[in-house]
């Protein structure tokens, strides 16, 4: 039979102010009954018993400070003993303080006294811990990641979210999409992707790796085909965007560009682009690997009709207002108020970041486009992309029938 384990204080006042009121309102002989119960609950005296239930059970604080129990041969041991153990956590290191001793003490690195062992046995986990946490402040340590050791450049870009209420132009979210499968090994194809939080008009490109020349290239690709003028671009805070070489990119070629990053591990920081990497992006291509060079220009066929088709012909429907809403029981929720829909071309011309001109020139180029033929070539690019060598047929196939005859897969 275990033998169970003896009460704390704090557990023992907790039992004894719940026991208090039924001591008492009893009368004699059952407050005699209380008191042997809790004399087997608690393992105190009767009379600290009756003393106790008599007073307000509020614990007062020590009057004098509780004398040293370990003196400087413990914290000198203790300092050689986590040196030799590379400052192992107290956790780990308190059960084997004694052994460690007696090891250390054999190769003379330590000298050892019976009265010395005793007290390394019976120290407690905690104690060890503020002993070590006084004494190891000054010791040097290895480099530890952390905010002083992270991406440098990062720290120099302020951390912030685009409003969603933002009306004016040219404040981009940017983001990365992963096309490399279930392997992340070699080099693999990335969607590089900026939507407009104002007009929520989309830029994409596919680049084959993350280096600096690729991202460069993009970028700049993406900047000179938007209509607008860029005011600021938002990012996560993958290395990929936060490097020496794009911040002297932007400096250089975009210095009117303001830049920002997201709060670490918040990916609603970059909701607008994260909503359209799941709908322009991964609803195309699925989570099917691709690392070629022929995928990577079929891709930017595929985008470049895609640009027309979304940012002409793809009403999206705006944030205009968060109401509080009473429900039944008086709790609130809040209730999102949405604007017409309208595609982003007509958002855009309806703020004044392009000229008539422009306008002029965008709106006769969408007269010109028949949409519903436009959807047959964004169609038959994607099968062109599938075919290419590299892709895997089943996964393919299901891909292409989710996005274009969704009531297909539906009935399967």
């Amino acid at each position: 039979m275990s033998i169970p384990e003896p009460m704390t204080i704090d557990e023992r006042y907790k039992y004894l102010r719940l026991m208090q009121p039924r001591y008492l309102k009893a009368d004699r002989a059952t407050r005699s009954r209380l008191l042997d119960e809790m004399e087997q609950v608690t393992q105190l005296h009767r009379k600290s018993l009756i003393r106790l239930m008599m007073s307000d059970l509020t614990r007062s604080p020590r009057r004098t400070p509780r004398g040293r129990t370990y003196g400087a041969d413990v914290e000198d041991a203790l300092r050689v003993i986590a040196e030799s153990a590379n400052f192992i956590c107290a956790e780990r290191l308190t059960p084997n303080l004694v052994w460690f001793a007696e090891h250390l003490a054999a190769h003379g690195e330590l000298e050892t006294t019976p009265h010395l062992l005793s007290q390394l046995e019976c120290i407690s986990t905690s104690t060890v811990g503020r002993i070590l946490a006084r004494i190891l402040q000054d010791e040097p340590r290895l480099p530890r990641k952390g905010p002083a050791s992270a991406n440098r450049v990062a720290q120099q870009i302020p951390i912030r979210r685009i409003p969603w209420y933002e009306r004016q132009p040219g404040y981009l979210e940017i983001d990365l999409v992963h096309h490399c499968g279930p392997s992340t090994a070699g080099e693999y194809v990335h969607t590089l992707q900026m939507i407009d939080v104002a007009t929520g008009w989309s830029e994409r490109v596919a680049v084959l790796g993350r280096s600096y020349l690729v991202m460069q290239d993009a970028l700049r690709y993406v900047c000179q085909r938007l209509p607008f003028p860029i005011r600021e671009v938002h990012s996560d805070n993958g290395s990929e965007f936060l490097n020496a070489h794009l911040l002297r990119f932007w400096a250089t070629h975009f210095p009117e560009v303001q830049l920002s990053r997201s709060r670490p591990y918040h990916k609603n920081d970059n909701r607008f682009v994260e909503q359209k990497n799941d709908t322009l992006v991964r609803a195309y291509f699925g989570e099917q690997r691709f690392d070629t060079v022929a995928q990577v220009e079929a891709m930017n066929a595929l985008y470049e009709q895609m640009w027309l088709y979304y940012n002409f012909f793809q009403p999206v429907m705006r944030l205009v207002d968060k109401v509080e809403v009473l429900q039944d029981g008086g709790a609130t929720r809040i209730k999102r108020v949405f604007d017409e829909a309208r595609t982003p071309l007509d958002r855009l011309c309806q703020t004044e970041a392009i000229s008539d001109e422009q306008q002029a020139i965008l709106t006769t180029w969408r007269q010109d486009i028949n949409p519903r033929a436009l959807r047959r070539e964004i169609e038959a690019a994607l099968q062109e992309l599938f075919r290419l060598p590299g892709a895997v047929a089943g996964q393919t196939e299901n891909v292409y029938d989710a996005l274009f005859f969704p009531e297909a897969v539906g009935d399967a």
